[in-house]
């Protein structure tokens, strides 16, 4: 089935009604969020994704100067620990009431494979930390182009393995957004290859699925995109893919294989040019007995679930239940 003709059945319903027809059809974008996609439209992200120029500019300038990937902005009530796996920093989060008995979430931030994780998402760990009771391990991974997905997916599988065997019988949720989502779905496929457990759930926000950005419809949708442009997307996938085609499934895992992975709850908007790979994603998951729950909302743009939105709002509140 076509993309469209997915879309179509979904009727974009806000509840995550999957493949069924929706009892009502998806509301109008808020006040808050129209207003926010202006706002997001003035900002310079989608200018450093205009171009593979544009990219490297944006790459030399991060490697001049690094960005922090400590932890700010978690907020009262969380305690964060540093610690390294692999060789590379990892935080704990924790309540500072006392982590016995607390589930867990391996937390992997966006940002591109080029950028570093930053103060929105460290928000988000806290909420998820406070209000879900849960302890978050998030690797600070490293970055392309001076780190490769042919290292990454694996570095990234061998934390969430270590993870699962401390778990125990504690519940155990991957949660990444954009790039993070990516990485998540490809250390699974990765996992479940070698015979590893895998965790009890993924939460994929706005997940980056396909580098190679190549279906016709993203060229329209781009035009709509207030956050992403497609050369830019494109040529920091071929630096993360380095060796690697930007086909394989390390890079694009929509390329991989679906059978026997984590249940799947996926967020998209259809103001993200990333959004048929979701529909996509959940059709091929669907097809080999994964359960799928896709929010698909109308007029909501990449990672619309951590913004500061009613949509977002309703969409985090079901990432905390689906975590806790």
């Amino acid at each position: 089935m076509s993309v469209a003709r997915l879309v179509s059945a979904l009727q974009f319903c806000p509840g995550g009604c999957l493949f069924s027809p929706p009892a009502r059809r998806d509301p109008a974008p808020s006040l808050q969020s129209r207003a926010f996609n202006m706002v997001l439209s003035l900002l310079p992200y989608k200018k450093q994704l205009a171009s593979a120029e544009a990219v490297h500019a944006h790459v030399q300038k991060l490697a001049l100067k690094p960005v922090t990937f400590e932890p700010t902005g978690l907020g009262r009530g969380v305690e964060a620990t540093l610690t390294k796996m692999g060789g590379w920093p990892v935080y704990y989060t924790a309540p500072s009431s006392g982590h016995e008995g607390c589930n867990f979430v391996m937390f992997l931030h966006g940002g591109g494979y080029i950028n570093e994780i930053v103060p929105a998402h460290w928000r988000f760990v806290g909420e998820m930390t406070r209000k879900a009771n849960v302890v978050c391990v998030v690797p600070i991974y490293p970055l392309a182009p001076r780190a490769t997905a042919k290292d990454v997916v694996p570095a990234t599988a061998e934390i969430l393995r270590m993870l699962l065997e401390d778990a125990g019988s504690a519940k155990v949720t991957v949660v990444g957004n954009s790039a993070g989502a990516g990485l998540a779905l490809a250390a699974c496929q990765w996992l479940r290859d070698r015979g590893h457990r895998q965790p009890d759930r993924m939460v994929l926000i706005s997940p980056a699925a396909d580098a190679s950005v190549s279906r016709p419809e993203q060229i329209e949708i781009a035009k709509r995109d207030p956050l992403q442009d497609i050369p830019g997307i494109v040529e920091a996938g071929h630096l993360y893919a380095g060796a690697l085609d930007i086909g394989h499934p390390f890079v694009s895992p929509l390329n991989g294989a679906f059978r026997a992975l984590a249940p799947m709850t996926i967020f998209s908007g259809t103001r993200d040019l990333l959004y048929p790979d979701s529909v996509d994603l959940a059709a091929r998951a669907r097809a080999v007995g994964v359960p799928v729950e896709l929010h698909l909302l109308r007029d909501q743009p990449h990672n619309y679930a951590l913004m500061p939105t009613p949509e977002g709002r309703r969409a985090r509140a079901m990432i905390l239940q689906a975590v806790a």
